[in-house]
């Protein structure tokens, strides 16, 4: 059996030969693993510069996949807290494991379950009380997360679907109801036109992030939820804005909530899969972990 390994921060796997895992536990389930994701968090764990990331060294990368338990069944599982996805064959606590729903493909459950996360849980745990219908504005909706959010706030309930982005020819692919082009610097961009809104979910953060919240005009309440800084980490926003507005701003990652929260959550992701549409995956052999570790463009899925 091959494990991949990270054994300075910031340089790619190794793939590295490996003992396979002792007989599973009680609570435990033994997984030969099908496919798993190189989502961005996984890079940016092991380069160590993600707050969930583990202290020590070697990391195993990783953190959810495909598999066949050993009774035959395909699974989708969750390793965050428990070691990475990255090896063979893995033992994971049974209360990370659910079954795949008929007809739904294993590489694109692999691929999407992730980038799907990111807005599911910030419309579903950190968003409250929308109702069918709502209206959202997708920040930075060509990002890899940034579209599939379409058809996940879809899935949800959105009735009106608004697209932020620097790249207007890729929002024109995607099925928004409204365009915005994100301009440079970003107090260029027009958000007269945004009228009122739900819920804002934003991937780019910084500067754009300030001049859309001082922008708002909505006859509604608006709920705020930051979950990417593509543009920065910071932002400098002044106290009118809160005072002025009737605006809630929260975010949406690890630690807002719980991994509990995103196990209930699921069964009904795996089966929203259905509609989100179809994207391009590339399946590459675990053995070549460390020459596409740092390619962009595709979502990859390794095959041990």
């Amino acid at each position: 059996m091959h494990t991949a390994q990270v054994t300075t921060w910031g340089q790619p796997p190794q793939y590295l030969p490996a003992n396979p895992p002792p007989p599973p536990a009680a609570n435990e389930v033994q997984i030969k693993v099908t496919a798993t994701g190189l989502h961005r968090i996984v890079r940016s764990r092991a380069a160590g510069s993600h707050y969930s990331k583990p202290g020590t060294l070697p990391h195993t990368p990783g953190i959810d996949g495909v598999g066949m338990t050993n009774e035959g069944r395909l699974v989708y599982f969750l390793t965050f807290t428990t070691g990475g996805s990255y090896s063979g064959i893995i033992n994971v606590p049974k209360s990370a494991v659910w079954p795949l729903p008929d007809g739904v493909d294993a590489l694109q459950v692999a691929a999407m379950v992730n980038p799907v996360l990111s807005s599911w849980m910030a419309l579903r745990a950190r968003a409250a009380g929308l109702k069918v219908g709502f209206t959202v504005v997708i920040v930075g909706v060509t990002s890899a997360s940034g579209s599939v959010a379409v058809d996940v706030a879809r899935a949800v309930g959105a009735g009106r679907v608004i697209g932020v982005a620097r790249n207007e020819e890729k929002m024109v692919a995607l099925e928004l109801d409204q365009r915005i082009i994100l301009r440079s610097p970003a107090t260029d961009t027009d958000f007269s036109l945004l009228g009122d809104v739900d819920v804002v979910l934003d991937y780019v953060y910084g500067p754009p992030a300030v001049h859309l919240l001082q922008s708002l005009k909505s006859s509604r309440p608006v709920q705020y939820v930051h979950i990417g800084s593509l543009d920065s980490p910071d932002i400098s926003l002044p106290g009118s804005v809160l005072r002025g507005k009737d605006v809630t701003i929260r975010g949406s990652g690890i630690g807002s909530w719980g991994l509990a929260q995103v196990g209930a959550e699921i069964p009904e992701i795996l089966e929203a899969l259905r509609l989100v549409r179809y994207h391009q995956v590339r399946a590459v052999p675990l053995s070549d972990v460390d020459s596409v570790w740092n390619e962009g463009g595709d979502r990859v899925v390794f095959v041990p």
